[in-house]
């Protein structure tokens, strides 16, 4: 499959290919197909929530109460895509944890916001990478580019002023107020909505999640 394919591939399914890299010469990596450490990795990801009515499709077909459906679906999906290319695929939620944040850092010159999640210059808080090909032999990659750190030109930081409990505000993120508040009586903006600091980044807002889908990702945080 050539990369024009594979970028076929996972746009049918509305998701993208997000850029990958080649592993240094001695680095430590992991695994390819064939067992032996990968030279390349490529990841696969969305912008915007375009993957939302292909896994909702997938979702009506599944049994009720089906556990963690999202990941699954990129399972699944990526997995397909992965037998095409004779690649392996792995997901950030396998274990031990594989560094998914730095290798998207790696792959499209992204650095964090305040929030952790990486800022894009288009697509700024609005996207995700739900896997990543592994190879034996590095596939045509792009050279990476250094991106413009939006966040360093954003004076007011809104993304630290609008949650209700002040959870990125301080000293990392105060995981245990935010799920509290989410689940409790005061909650329902951020159960119905998504996160109010997420929401008030300035930056790639025609790429915001639809009120849906960022209502399944929160219930999903706080397991509600």
């Amino acid at each position: 499959m050539t990369g024009d394919g594979l970028v076929d591939a996972a746009a049918r399914h509305g998701l993208a290919v997000r850029g990958g890299f080649v592993f240094q010469e001695g680095e430590a990596a992991p695994s390819a197909l064939s067992g032996r450490s990968a030279k390349a990795v490529m990841l696969i990801g969305n912008a915007g929530a375009s993957y939302w009515p292909h896994f909702q499709r997938w979702r009506r077909a599944q049994p009720a109460g089906l556990a963690n459906p999202l990941d699954t679906w990129c399972r699944e999906v990526i997995g397909a895509i992965a037998a095409e290319v004779g690649a392996r695929a792995v997901s950030p939620s396998d274990r031990p944890y594989l560094p998914f944040q730095q290798w998207a850092m790696r792959a499209e010159g992204l650095r964090p916001s305040p929030l952790g999640v990486l800022m894009h210059p288009d697509y700024g808080l609005w996207h995700a990478y739900r896997g990543a090909l592994l190879f034996d032999e590095p596939p045509p990659l792009q050279d990476v580019q250094e991106q413009i750190h939006l966040c360093d030109a954003c004076a007011g930081k809104p993304c630290l002023k609008s949650c209700p409990v002040d959870a990125y505000s301080g000293a990392g993120f105060a995981y245990q107020d935010c799920l509290a508040h989410v689940r409790g009586e005061s909650g329902g903006a951020c159960r119905d909505g998504g996160c109010l600091d997420r929401n008030a980044c300035p930056y790639g807002t025609d790429y915001r999640y639809p009120a849906e889908v960022q209502a399944f990702h929160m219930a999903a945080f706080a397991r509600l």
